[in-house]
């Protein structure tokens, strides 16, 4: 067996013993070892690229031609928060309602994906929720502040381009749907269909006043076709939660990139 598949299932096997017998949710194992077993020769697709080394965030953009915006680009993802513009910044009319998710272990974090229906609209444009994935610990800093992780929910327009709303995570009280996301996730990269109903208004604060700026995908290939909504309030996540997570993933973060003089506008 090899050091990432052995790191994996030593990882995600911590993260069920620990969720189960910390916030009371029960692991369904039955679950996990049919998805071990469907999974075995399921090759990870994404393994060009990582969070460490050669292949590492500082290598991105010449790892394949289509990753060159990584290196190129100059409204890159995610960045320091500072020094914003205060505006009339219309609250984002997020239409979402509970699903059974479908949740994967896509080998650089835990990815969520809902069902049809549940949208977002920004300025008037509206944008359907296709998934959401978790970063330890934020991707996006505020005046130079990091938190323990940062929640991304990524949308889609008809056109391509991207809407992805963020909240920062610190660490506090647990958070019921984090338990539950994290006690489904399959211990080996794959995915399953969670026996259990979510609720994504439960990652998502009630204050929606927010930061906005233009920006691109945190991951490879960094195009440039996202409005970034960045939520000032934060959630909170216990530290076994963290933990749970981080030995699983690591840092599964692209570092700040610079501004370039791009406005950062903040909701008053």
């Amino acid at each position: 067996m090899g050091f990432a598949k052995l790191r994996y299932l030593t990882g995600l096997s911590a993260l069920a013993l620990t969720m189960a017998s910390c916030e009371t949710i029960p692991t369904n194992n039955n679950t996990i070892n049919n998805n071990q077993a469907a999974t075995k020769n399921n090759k990870h697709q994404s393994d060009k690229w990582s969070y460490i080394g050669e292949s590492g965030p500082n290598y991105w953009g010449g790892l394949r031609p289509e990753y060159s915006q990584c290196d190129a680009g100059d409204q890159q993802s995610p960045i320091n928060i500072t020094n914003t513009i205060a505006t009339d910044l219309s609250a984002p009319l997020i239409n979402w309602s509970p699903f059974v998710p479908t949740i994967s272990n896509n080998g650089h974090t835990i990815e969520v994906k809902p069902s049809a229906g549940n949208t977002v609209i920004l300025d008037g444009k509206s944008f359907e929720l296709v998934q959401i994935h978790f970063h330890h610990t934020s991707e996006h800093t505020i005046d130079d502040q990091q938190y323990p992780m940062e929640v991304h929910f990524v949308h889609s327009a008809g056109d391509g381009k991207l809407a992805v709303l963020a909240v920062l995570l610190a660490e506090g009280h647990a958070n019921q749907a984090l338990t539950e996301i994290w006690s489904a996730a399959p211990a080996v990269i794959g995915e399953i269909t969670a026996n259990f109903t979510l609720d994504p208004n439960q990652l998502l604060p009630v204050d929606r006043q927010h930061y906005r700026y233009q920006g691109s995908l945190t991951t490879p290939p960094c195009s440039q076709i996202v409005s970034w909504l960045v939520f000032k309030q934060k959630l909170t996540i216990s530290a076994k939660q963290i933990a749970a997570f981080s030995t699983v993933f690591g840092e599964n973060v692209r570092p700040v990139q610079n501004t370039n003089r791009r406005y950062i506008t903040s909701s008053k």
